[in-house]
């Protein structure tokens, strides 16, 4: 059971900002479809853990997209805005900064073993001021060990930094079935096809077709979270067949769409 002190405070900001002698703070409860955080960020590191529903977060290094039994990683002081896509029910940890110093310094999304979970649901049975000794401060302690071996989920679409590449991309990050062809989205950035994928690589880190796909995909896995059929999804993407889109889902995350949320692995 969760602990009351533990409920999430109407003020999500509030509670970044109130400081606790704990290494770990956690908050518990529901927030609704549509509700939309700008940018703000946060003195301690920040763990979301996605119970049910489905949740948007852009950053600076571009945009993730959290489905159930997933987790958003934030670490200190990275700007991040949120956009809730169901009602979305959550976990929050707050991380002090000398905590999480053996953990990454940029966001991601990553899976939750069965083990993490439960440690979170276990930490979140005390109450705040529990958190600094005993049971609930060495579960904390656990908890920081198990996050370091968390993999990350290929949820993560890398947006260019320059302000010309992201005006050229950004129609395709919100909606991946446009057909726009290589050589419009480089004159929307005034730039050669050649010149464009360069410099799209080396913003990116990954190709332009490769980053299509993967805008592709991140958009299916948003769309399975609200209950969209398999066959809607991989037609409203563009694939003439449905067993396409099952293949390349399956490739890049070694299940099938149907399954995907079976287990949360």
């Amino acid at each position: 059971m969760i602990h009351p002190d533990n409920h999430i405070h109407p003020d999500l900001g509030l509670t970044a900002r109130q400081d606790y002698p704990a290494a770990i703070v956690g908050y518990d409860g529901t927030i609704q479809k549509g509700t939309h955080y700008d940018r703000h960020h946060h003195r301690r590191a920040q763990l979301f853990h996605i119970v049910s529903g489905a949740v948007t977060v852009e950053t600076e290094r571009g945009t993730f997209v959290a489905p159930p039994e997933r987790a958003v990683w934030i670490p200190c002081d990275v700007e991040h805005a949120v956009t809730y896509l169901q009602d979305t029910a959550q976990r929050f940890l707050f991380f002090r900064p000398e905590a999480v110093r053996h953990l990454p310094i940029v966001p991601a999304v990553i899976r939750l073993s069965p083990l993490l979970r439960e440690l979170i649901v276990a930490f979140l049975g005390y109450g705040r001021e529990e958190a600094t000794t005993g049971p609930a401060a060495r579960i904390g302690a656990v908890i920081l060990d198990q996050l370091a071996t968390e993999p990350a989920a290929p949820l993560h679409l890398p947006m260019p930094a320059s302000t010309r590449l992201r005006h050229a991309v950004s129609g395709l990050a919100a909606d991946p079935s446009l057909i726009d062809s290589l050589a419009e989205i480089a004159g929307k950035a005034a730039l050669s096809e050649r010149s464009f994928e360069r410099h799209f690589r080396a913003e990116t880190g990954i190709s332009f077709r490769a980053w299509r796909q993967q805008a592709r995909l991140m958009k299916a896995v948003e769309w399975l979270s609200l209950g969209l059929p398999v066959g809607e999804i991989a037609e409203r993407l563009g694939y003439e067949q449905p067993s396409a889109f099952v293949a390349g889902f399956r490739k890049a995350f070694g299940v099938t769409p149907g399954r995907y949320f079976d287990d949360g692995s």
